[in-house]
């Protein structure tokens, strides 16, 4: 289906063709219409399959072709992470070029400069406004946001602001805004704690299902079961084996971000770290490196996984494995974006059995487990069914011994 049949107004079609989309992508498809209907969403959609432009076009092509109150907020869109925000401000900022709504993201981890910035958009009026959170709450109790002409909500993985304990803070945020609204809810899984959520925000909504998409087929997926004290000395192995433009290695925990980090430089390799401790300008300083290949390799956690566009990554490697099957499908899909080849390692310890025995049955596959270099030992033997729930591997021996802007034209 192309734009120009979704009945889009002329200025957002140019936008888009000036951004080189040509058709709508599933989600699109199936979202856009009823968003331009009124109807409340609820959709279940992962990174990666146009879900951004799913709720911002016909949310600007509402704002463009209906009255709404100017100088004021009319639309809120709530997400998990500083740089999903920028990622979406930035979307936003192609997309609606050549109209003239204007846009915020608002997101902690900035100066007084920032904040001040902020509090200038969102006093003097923005069309749409991307927060996070706590940056917003922060805003909402000195007691200068006016929410109750905000006319769009949207909740973007919401499933992820669940998990990072934002539930209490989403219905504070909701609290301030006026109940005649329009609710989309987007999530990349549909769990219990997410339809009671949707139960108390949205009004008769629209369900839509886009299935879990499985890895492309172009990622070479590779595991190796190994010990805890071998993944380091495996991953600098692998980083030599060939000459890595861009590298993602992704951990579940800080604490393994910054000695991995550490041991990688250790060894003298281009990389640098990025987790929610650091500095937003640090952060988006990192970020920039690596997009100019200053930075080879980027450690992160899985802030990384979503809501970041970054092209030709040839490598990821999962030091840790994730949490579950849609974790793992979302840190690999970095790798072979825009039809390019890419490779993706696991480091599968003798605790992580049976989480990677769980992603093999969502992939309906199994991943090839490749042997591990003789120089660092054996290795533990692969038997996830044998590893009970909980068990965090007392009793496998070691290995043997030998081895922030404010955009948006004038409103006329």
């Amino acid at each position: 289906m192309t734009f120009k049949e979704l009945g889009l107004a002329d200025s957002l079609l140019a936008g888009i063709d000036s951004m080189g989309y040509k058709t709508a992508t599933p989600v699109q498809s199936q979202v856009i219409k009823p968003i331009l209907e009124g109807r409340d969403i609820i959709a279940s959609a992962q990174t990666g399959t146009g879900k951004t432009a799913a709720f911002l076009l016909p949310i600007v092509n509402k704002i463009i072709t209906e009255p709404h109150a100017e100088n004021q907020i009319n639309a809120l869109i709530i997400v998990p992470t500083r740089e999903l925000a920028i990622q979406i401000a930035d979307n936003m900022e192609g997309l609606g070029y050549f109209t003239n709504v204007s846009c915020i993201a608002v997101y902690g981890g900035g100066d007084g400069k920032s904040f001040t910035t902020e509090k200038t958009a969102l006093t003097s009026g923005c069309d749409i406004v991307v927060c996070t959170p706590g940056r917003m709450i922060a805003h909402l109790n000195m007691g200068y946001v006016n929410l109750k002409e905000v006319k769009y909500l949207v909740l973007d993985e919401a499933d992820r602001m669940l998990d990072m304990g934002f539930q209490d803070d989403l219905i504070k945020i909701t609290s301030f805004l006026s109940p005649e609204r329009q609710n989309l809810l987007f999530s990349a899984t549909m769990p219990h704690k997410m339809r009671e959520l949707a139960r108390k925000l949205l009004k008769n909504p629209v369900e839509i299902n886009i299935a879990v998409s499985k890895p492309p087929e172009q990622i070479v997926q590779e595991a190796f079961v190994v010990f805890e004290e071998q993944k380091s000395p495996l991953i600098k192995h692998l980083l030599r084996l060939k000459d890595y433009s861009r590298v993602i290695i992704f951990c579940s925990r800080k604490q393994n971000v910054k000695t991995l980090t550490n041991d990688l430089k250790r060894a003298k390799f281009k990389v640098e770290e990025i987790h929610s401790d650091l500095e937003q300008d640090v952060r988006e300083q990192v970020l920039q490196d690596f997009r100019n290949k200053k930075t080879t390799i980027l450690v992160a956690t899985d802030i990384l996984s979503r809501g970041i566009d970054i092209d030709e990554i040839e490598l990821v490697i999962n030091y840790d494995v994730p949490n579950d099957g849609e974790d793992y499908i979302h840190r690999i899909g970095r790798t072979a974006r825009a039809e390019s080849q890419g490779t993706a390692y696991t480091l599968i310890s003798p605790a992580e059995q049976r989480k990677f025995a769980g992603i093999e049955r969502l992939l309906e596959k199994e991943v090839i487990k490749s042997p591990i270099p003789e120089e660092f030992g054996a290795g533990p033997a692969y038997e996830p069914a044998l590893q009970k729930a909980g068990d965090k591997g007392r009793n496998f021996s070691g290995p043997k011994k030998g081895g922030k802007k404010f955009w948006g034209k004038k409103k006329k």
